[in-house]
């Protein structure tokens, strides 16, 4: 699917808000409304937009963020990240190239929880090494959602 200038637009409005009326939409891209619900619909339908979603405030994020770098042993992957799903504080895990293997994104309400959650990404069969950055303060976050 090809995504034009218009639904770059779109999209761009939406990021902003999603909950924004179509008829809001409509007069901010300077199209019809039934033009915007297509586009919408075709968008949804395809795949680019995959959901909408809530973006929390700082007030209700969880206090402590981190980032644990992980080396794994070979073919340990699979293991490795069957463990970190049953990890409630493990947000996101990413694969990387480099010195590490995996980066995973840990959210905890309280240092204890942050502690344990290391602990237990330490422990994980597979795990060679870890490394544990904390987040002190956010000067510049992009992300959208």
């Amino acid at each position: 699917m090809q995504i034009d200038d218009t639904d770059r637009a779109l999209l761009s409005l939406l990021s902003e808000n999603a909950r924004m009326p179509i008829a809001m939409l409509a007069r901010r891209l300077g199209l019809a409304r039934t033009t915007v619900q297509a586009r919408l619909d075709r968008l949804e339908t395809t795949g680019a937009i995959a959901g909408y979603t809530l973006r929390l405030g700082a007030v209700a994020r969880p206090r402590i963020r981190a980032t644990a770098l992980l080396s794994i042993e070979l073919r340990s992957g699979p293991s490795v990240l069957q463990k970190l799903k049953t990890l409630p504080a493990v947000e996101t895990v990413h694969t990387s190239s480099g010195r590490v293997d995996l980066v995973v994104e840990i959210a905890a309400e309280s240092t204890v929880e942050l502690d344990e959650t290391l602990d237990r990404i330490g422990e994980a069969r597979g795990v060679k090494s870890s490394e544990s950055l904390i987040h002190l303060a956010t000067k510049l976050d992009r992300r959208r959602a």
